[in-house]
C-alpha cells in the first residue's frame, strides 16, 4: 500500500501583499497529475488547508474542485485534518455526508477528538487515526481533565485514549496530526511563515508519544523533514511562503507499507509556476539582460541592492524587468548609526574637512577619494564665505 502525505497548503494566502491563489492552483494541478499517474491508495492532508479561518470564496472553490476530482472522479480516499490556521467548524461542514464518498475530514475536535479510518489491502487493515490540531483547552474540556495545560499534555491524553480503544500493535497504524513535534537534541527547521502556536515553548510535543505508530504524518512546519525517526515526518508546505524558505525544495511524501508496516518513503518534488528567490547586486547590474536572461523574471523576489548613494525610484526600475518584486532591501543600511557617526579623538581641533572625511569613512567603510576630496573642499570654502562659519 502507498499513501501520499502532504500538508500546509494555506489556500488563499497573501505573501507580502501578493495573492498565491494562482500559484496554489498550479501546484494542486501538479498534485492531481501525480495522483493520476502514481495511483496512491489514499491522500493525507495534515492540516492548514486554508490560510485563515474565514477563507475567501475563490479559495473554497479551488479546494472543492480539487477534493471532488480526487474523491469522486479518481476514487482515491482523502484523509484531512484541520490545522491551527483553519476553522475546525467550517472545515467539518458536511463531513458525515462526505465520508460515504471517501472524503474523511476531521475539524472540530471538541465533538470527536479522534477519528479512526481503516484502509484495507491484501495484508489486512491499515488504520489511520486522524487527530486535528489539538488545542489544550478543547481537549481539557472534552475529557474533563484539568491536568491538561500544554500541547504536550493534550497529545499525551489523545494518544492514551487511542491505546485504550481497539488499538492493536499487531495491525498497521498511522497517526495524522498537526503541531510542533520535537525530539531531544534535535533542532527542527522552522520558517517565518509558520504562525506560533503559543509563547515560551509550551507548544512543543514530545515525539516519544508516537512510538507505537508505523508512520506519523505531520503538518505545521513548512520544511520537509523527519523528527528523530524516518517514519515521523513533516511533508512541508505546498509552496514557499516566506524568504526564510528560499533554500527549501518543496515536495510531497509517498509512504510505502507492506505486511509488516512501514517500508520507507520517497520525496516527490513539485515545481512552482513562480519560485520565491533572493537576488543581490547593483541596480544597473540586476536589470542587464545577461543577468536575468537565464532566469524566470516572473518569480517572486526579494531584491538586495548594494548601491551606495541615492537611487531614484528603484522599485519601479526593477519591476520593469521583474514584475513580482516583493521586497526591496538596501544592504548598506546604517547599523549602529550613533556609534559610527561620532567624531573620535580631539574632534574640537579637527578641521571640517577632517571631520567630514572621518564621518564618511565610518559610514561607508571607504576613504574619500581625490575627486570627492576636491569637491568637498570647494563646498566647505563656499559655505564658509557665504555663512561666515
Amino acid at each position: 500500500m502507498r499513501i501520499l502525505h502532504t500538508a500546509d497548503w494555506h489556500i488563499g494566502k497573501l505573501v507580502n501583499g501578493f495573492s498565491m491563489l494562482d500559484d496554489q492552483r498550479y501546484m494542486l494541478g501538479q498534485l492531481l497529475t501525480l495522483i493520476k499517474e502514481e495511483k496512491p491508495d489514499a491522500l493525507i492532508v495534515a492540516g492548514d488547508i486554508y490560510d485563515r479561518s474565514v477563507p475567501p470564496a475563490d479559495a473554497v472553490e479551488l479546494l472543492d474542485e480539487f477534493f471532488t476530482t480526487v474523491a469522486l472522479d479518481l476514487n482515491v480516499p482523502l484523509l484531512v485534518i484541520s490545522g491551527n490556521h483553519d476553522s475546525p467548524e467550517r472545515l467539518n461542514f458536511a463531513s458525515k455526508l462526505l465520508k460515504s464518498r471517501g472524503l474523511h475530514i476531521v475539524g472540530a475536535n471538541k465533538n470527536e477528538p479522534i477519528i479512526k479510518v481503516p484502509l484495507n489491502d491484501e495484508h489486512g487493515p491499515l488504520n489511520v487515526y486522524l487527530v486535528p490540531f489539538a488545542d489544550p483547552q478543547h481537549v481539557r474540556y472534552y475529557y474533563d481533565d484539568l491536568s491538561i495545560r500544554t500541547y504536550d499534555d493534550a497529545m499525551s491524553k489523545l494518544v492514551s485514549e487511542i491505546r485504550k480503544g481497539d488499538f492493536s500493535k499487531e495491525e498497521r497504524n498511522i497517526l495524522v496530526t498537526h503541531g510542533f513535534i520535537t525530539a531531544m537534541n534535535q533542532e527542527v527547521e522552522e520558517s517565518e511563515s509558520e504562525r506560533p502556536l503559543s509563547i515560551g515553548g509550551t507548544d512543543h510535543i514530545d515525539v516519544n508519544h508516537f512510538d507505537d505508530f508505523d508512520y506519523v504524518a505531520l503538518g505545521h512546519l513548512h520544511g520537509p523533514q523527519k523528527v528523530k525517526h524516518d517514519h515521523v515526518r513533516y511533508s512541508g508546505s505546498l509552496l514557499k511562503y516566506s524568504f526564510s524558505e528560499v533554500n527549501q525544495n518543496k515536495s510531497v511524501t509517498m509512504v510505502k507499507f507492506d505486511v509488516d508496516g512501514y517500508k520507507g518513503y520517497e520525496l516527490i518534488p513539485l515545481q512552482p509556476k513562480r519560485d520565491l528567490r533572493i537576488i543581490e547586486g547593483r541596480l544597473q547590474d540586476l536589470i542587464k539582460r545577461e543577468f536575468y536572461s537565464q532566469t524566470n523574471c516572473e518569480d517572486y523576489l526579494q531584491v538586495v541592492l548594494t548601491d551606495r548613494g541615492e537611487l531614484i525610484d528603484p522599485i519601479h526600475t526593477l519591476r520593469s524587468v521583474y514584475p513580482n518584486v516583493m521586497q526591496l532591501i538596501r544592504n548598506n543600511t546604517i547599523e549602529n548609526l550613533d556609534s559610527r557617526t561620532k567624531a573620535t579623538g580631539e574632534f574640537k581641533n579637527k578641521t571640517k574637512l577632517e571631520l567630514f572625511s572621518e564621518f564618511y569613512e565610518n559610514l561607508t567603510g571607504k576613504a574619500i577619494d581625490k575627486k570627492q576630496n576636491d569637491l568637498l573642499i570647494d563646498v566647505i570654502t563656499k559655505a564658509e564665505k557665504e555663512y561666515n562659519v
